[in-house]
């Protein structure tokens, strides 16, 4: 196996990716529980275990066929469920709980980019493990700002949306909230159909990618 084989690319895509997305929905979960709704705990969603959060299309089916196109790769897990109403502070409580997922991939981000400055003052070689581990390292870091930055989109259903709702003022709050009946159909023509039939409206190139850019290079990654 070669880092060309299309096995080792699907593996050291969809092994950080599963990973990184399990952890951002498990953190909801803690944050949630550490301020009064224990909703996850009680339906064992704060486990490790990736079988009990793993989406069969966003975490296998879409994330697969995105590494065998070589187009970016991303996913989703099993929403990990937040009742507000049994939070202590329902409003300041929901955003805290969407800046859980997005914070725990920056931090993972960063852990990745300590492991791999260290990693890297090893003697590099030419053995397939080692660069198994480097890539998995480099497409850690790459998913997880990409998720951070990608889930603090003001749109329904990420989590900047939960967190534009907690800033706004109750009336506005609710009629925000009632978009996210709406947030599939609009994401899918947002990101989707709206830079195909503009290219310039590529909300992902222009808008996600830039700060994904600067953050990879302030974690020391060499990239373009």
């Amino acid at each position: 196996m070669t880092p060309d084989n299309i096995v080792f690319r699907i593996a050291t895509w969809l092994i950080p990716l599963v990973v990184a997305i399990v952890l951002h929905e498990i953190s909801h979960g803690w944050v949630a529980n550490a301020l009064g709704d224990p909703t996850a705990k009680e339906k064992q969603r704060l486990s490790l275990n990736p079988v009990r959060h793993v989406d069969p299309i966003g975490t296998v089916a879409l994330p697969l066929m995105l590494a065998v196109f070589g187009a970016p790769i991303f996913g989703w897990a099993k929403p990990v469920p937040v009742v507000a109403s049994r939070l202590r502070n329902p409003r300041v409580g929901m955003m805290l709980v969407a800046l859980a997922g997005p914070g725990m991939n920056l931090l993972l981000a960063i852990l990745a980019a300590i492991v791999f400055a260290v990693v890297g003052t090893v003697a590099a070689t030419d053995s397939i493990i080692w660069l198994f581990l480097m890539a998995n390292l480099v497409n850690f870091m790459i998913i997880n700002v990409f998720l951070a930055v990608f889930n603090l989109l003001p749109i329904p259903p990420f989590d900047g949306s939960h967190v534009v709702e907690g800033l706004l003022p109750r009336p506005m709050a609710a009629r925000w909230r009632s978009l996210g009946r709406f947030g599939f159909p609009f994401l899918l023509f947002l990101l989707v159909v709206l830079p195909w039939l503009v290219p310039s409206m590529d909300v992902v190139g222009s808008v996600v990618n830039p700060p994904v850019l600067l953050l990879l290079r302030l974690l020391g990654l060499p990239i373009s």
